[in-house]
């Protein structure tokens, strides 16, 4: 490999050496969340040549029917992670409750929430799906098993939070707080190796994401937000535009780099749909961490997503994330501050 090849886990390394006191269990955890994403990032490649593809039967504890793939891609971070000794507890979309470390494992001191395949729904159509994760220190004392208290942990109090994109080509998004960089995957290495370094998203965007499907069932702030981003004239004379993927990861991914705005709304649509359908701990929150590093927002509409006290692990939230002006402006609207 080239020497001056910037890889994943030497990037990580580096940033290690800023903190003396590091003992690398950092690092090691974040090499064995790699090791997953490349691992399913293999999978899905291949997912239309072999049995991955389609329902499993089985239903996830939002009562959702699980894809295959969604359940392939949890077991894959869950056998990654709770055998590494740097966690004492983990939990996933995928899953029922906190997940515990196996008794003959030793008890880290992190935490690690994860939707381990969002937007799979979409794999059939070789749409582009992503891997996200959050990583916390653990708030209980000692070296025992973690608690749902070290779990149940406000946004602002992560370490790290990124995600994968299994797209044309497979990239990891990351931040500890100190930036946000990307890593592609070369087949070629078998590594990340940097390619996205600093991460900074416009200021303002041109595009506006959301599943105008629901417009009938939302809230007029938001129905007069998406009327006023048909019209607004942005400094090159036209109106914004919609670009709607419907996998979070592959719509924050796009206006990340090219900046815009992503919402997903609570609706009326029925009475479970008013906090909207992400998830704060395992969606909402680790992107927030890594659109807030890169210089854009995330808000609920009234409040910024990561000072939300999460009281539950399935707790839902609506989310408006992306460009720093155009999150305020979207908010202006929601609060009922403007109506034009």
């Amino acid at each position: 490999m080239d020497r001056f090849v910037m890889t994943l886990n030497r990037h990580i390394i580096e940033q290690e050496r800023l903190y003396p006191h590091a003992t690398g269990a950092f690092t090691a955890l974040l090499t064995d969340i790699a090791l997953a994403a490349k691992i399913i990032s293999y999978h899905v490649n291949k997912a239309g040549l072999v049995d991955i593809l389609g329902k499993s039967g089985t239903t996830n504890v939002f009562g959702e029917e699980q894809e295959k793939l969604d359940v392939f891609a949890h077991e894959i971070m869950v056998r990654s992670l709770v055998h590494g000794g740097k966690l004492c507890a983990l939990a996933s979309e995928e899953s029922d409750g906190l997940i515990p470390i196996p008794e003959n494992i030793p008890k880290g001191k992190y935490v690690c929430l994860f939707d381990p395949l969002d937007g799979s729904s979409n794999i059939d159509v070789n749409v582009s799906i992503g891997t996200i994760f959050s990583i916390y220190r653990r708030v209980t004392s000692g070296d025992g098993p973690g608690t749902l208290e070290d779990l149940l942990q406000p946004g602002y109090k992560q370490v790290c939070a990124g995600y994968v994109i299994y797209g044309s080509s497979t990239m990891l998004v990351y931040t500890t707080g100190t930036g946000v960089h990307g890593f592609t995957l070369d087949p070629s290495y078998g590594e990340f190796v940097l390619s996205h370094p600093n991460i900074k998203i416009p200021t303002k965007g041109k595009i506006y994401s959301v599943n105008e499907s629901y417009f009938d069932y939302w809230d007029e702030g938001v129905k007069n937000y998406v009327r006023w981003a048909k019209r607004a004239v942005p400094s090159d004379g036209r109106p914004m535009n919609s670009r709607y993927i419907g996998s979070l990861v592959a719509d924050f991914h796009r206006n990340l780099l090219k900046g815009g705005i992503f919402l997903y709304p609570g609706d009326n649509k029925s009475p479970d749909r008013k906090q909207g359908k992400l998830r704060l701990l395992y969606e909402a929150n680790p992107m927030a961490f890594i659109v807030e590093q890169a210089g854009g927002k995330a808000s609920d509409g009234f409040r910024r997503i990561l000072d939300i006290q999460p009281t539950e692990l399935n707790q839902r939230t609506p989310l408006i994330i992306g460009s720093k002006e155009d999150v305020e402006i979207a908010e202006e609207f929601i609060q009922g501050k403007r109506s034009e």
